[in-house]
């Protein structure tokens, strides 16, 4: 995450003089470097000296906007800076945008406080005269207030810096097609110019038979190592050897792929294998393990989605995957949604070390394939779904509790996932089949919905929140004023 950087811009002017210009430089170099010293912090924030007039501070915003590896921009005012002159700048701004409302004392200092001091320490002051002009240009960003040596703060200002690395990746993800979507099936099409258009994914399509040609050049050697990847990583617990070294020759196939065409995330689609002996199983698990992104069944909107979250929660180790909505446990009280897929869970969010199985699949036709399987940890963590809606996209989370899974399920041998929704089962269920959310979504032990709420906002996309205060008839109105704003937003 240190190799993305957020270049912060502090505001000030010239009236007050050079000596405390250098007095202003001094408290922002120290806020700078106490930041990127603070372990909460997970990018590389850049010290700028202070603007003090329209030009420099459209050079910073254009530095910035040209630079590849900058995420974003935070604004501070140590002082008063008349806003005219961030009009030009502004104006230029593409990238997130984080205005800052501290001061470098933390303190009143009662007993010496004066009128030096006052027109060194005007953030209360200056903050507010920025963010009229902000708000004058219609500029989304996000306000944190406090001081910058608060443990809350910085953890604010970590959650948007990792929404401003998703928005960041976002421009520049390519996702795979292999295949089409499953047929007949509603939820997993989309327009992919409007995700281009306002999330930057290029969304390419490639058959099957691609894939087929790439295994072919496959080398043994390369399938050997992946297999030895797999003896590592998992406990092998099947004698069908060679179905899960078939499951390593897919995966170098589809990794090769990905690579040399620069590709993110990919799908697959088990109504159009071609010639493969099995449906890819383990082989994704372990491409998605290593930060591919992934879709099952032709969706190729949560296979960008899960790319994304992934590249946001790095240096987490909590894990993020690819789930379906699986089935629904009615006990009174105790009332739970099992998560899972055929195949296709990421070991990242296992509780334990994973087994490599082959059963047979009863669906897609083929061998039976190589997957692994594992019951996924206990914790707090988000399911997110994005669905178009057709005047645009829109994003649905809801707060969860994975819980430690004390059932063993003989009979169904897949990844899954055990969690109470909040508030609870029925109000969780009732808003989210309202939103019109997926049953594919992603499952993240690192990522809040502060992180996707500050994601959508960067994107202009909108962000529906189904948490622990959710009650169905107000939640009813949210979705209603909510699909009137963004069907007539300009």
């Amino acid at each position: 995450m240190k190799s993305y950087k957020i270049l912060f811009l502090a505001g000030s002017q010239n009236l007050y003089g050079s000596a405390a210009l250098d007095v202003v430089n001094n408290n922002l170099r120290a806020i700078v470097e106490g930041l990127n010293a603070s372990s909460t912090i997970s990018c590389t924030i850049v010290y700028l000296p202070c603007l003090t007039d329209s030009g420099v501070i459209e050079k910073s915003i254009l530095m910035a906007e040209n630079d590849p590896d900058c995420a974003g921009i935070i604004t501070w005012m140590h002082t008063f800076s008349p806003s005219k002159m961030w009009i030009s700048g502004l104006k230029r701004l593409t990238k997130p945008y984080l205005h800052l409302n501290t001061q470098y004392n933390r303190d009143i200092p009662w007993e010496t406080i004066d009128m030096d001091f006052m027109n060194l320490n005007q953030s209360a002051h200056g903050d507010r005269e920025h963010g009229y002009i902000a708000a004058r240009l219609g500029l989304p960003r996000k306000v944190i207030a406090g001081h910058w040596q608060d443990d809350r703060v910085r953890r604010e200002i970590d959650v948007w810096m990792r929404a401003a690395v998703g928005a960041l990746e976002s421009n520049r993800l390519k996702i795979l097609r292999i295949s089409d979507n499953m047929r007949d099936v509603a939820v997993t099409e989309g327009d992919k110019i409007e995700a281009q258009i306002k999330l930057g994914w290029q969304v390419d399509h490639y058959g099957i038979t691609d894939i087929e040609n790439e295994m072919k050049s496959v080398s043994r050697v390369e399938a050997e190592a992946v297999f030895e990847e797999y003896s590592k990583d998992y406990l092998i617990d099947t004698d069908n050897i060679d179905s899960v070294k078939y499951q390593a020759k897919i995966e170098a196939a589809i990794k090769n792929f990905l690579e040399k065409n620069g590709y993110g995330a990919f799908h697959t689609n088990f109504q159009d294998l071609g010639a493969l002996k099995q449906l890819p199983g383990l082989a994704v698990q372990n491409l998605m393990k290593k930060g591919f992104g992934f879709g099952a069944e032709g969706d190729w909107k949560v296979a960008a989605l899960t790319r994304i979250m992934k590249l946001m929660s790095k240096g987490h180790q909590g894990g993020t995957s690819f789930i379906e909505d699986y089935t629904y446990h009615f006990e009174p009280g105790n009332e739970m949604l099992l998560g899972a897929h055929m195949l296709e869970v990421c070991p990242s969010i296992a509780d334990d070390k994973p087994k490599i199985q082959v059963h047979p699949l009863g669906i897609g036709d083929r061998e039976p394939p190589a997957r692994a399987v594992f019951k996924a940890k206990a914790g707090k963590a988000i399911v997110a779904s994005l669905v178009d809606m057709g005047y645009g996209l829109r994003m649905i989370v809801n707060d969860i509790e994975c819980q430690k899974q004390k059932n063993e399920i003989p009979h169904l041998p897949v990844a899954s996932a055990l969690w109470k929704p909040f508030p609870d089962l029925k109000t969780s269920a009732q808003a989210w089949i309202l939103s019109g959310a997926a049953h594919h979504s992603v499952l993240s032990y690192d990522l809040t919905a502060e992180h996707m709420r500050d994601f959508c906002e960067m994107k202009g996309i909108e962000f529906l929140h189904i948490n622990k205060n959710t009650e169905i008839l107000s939640y009813r109105k949210e979705l209603e004023l909510s699909e009137f704003l963004w069907k007539n937003k300009k």
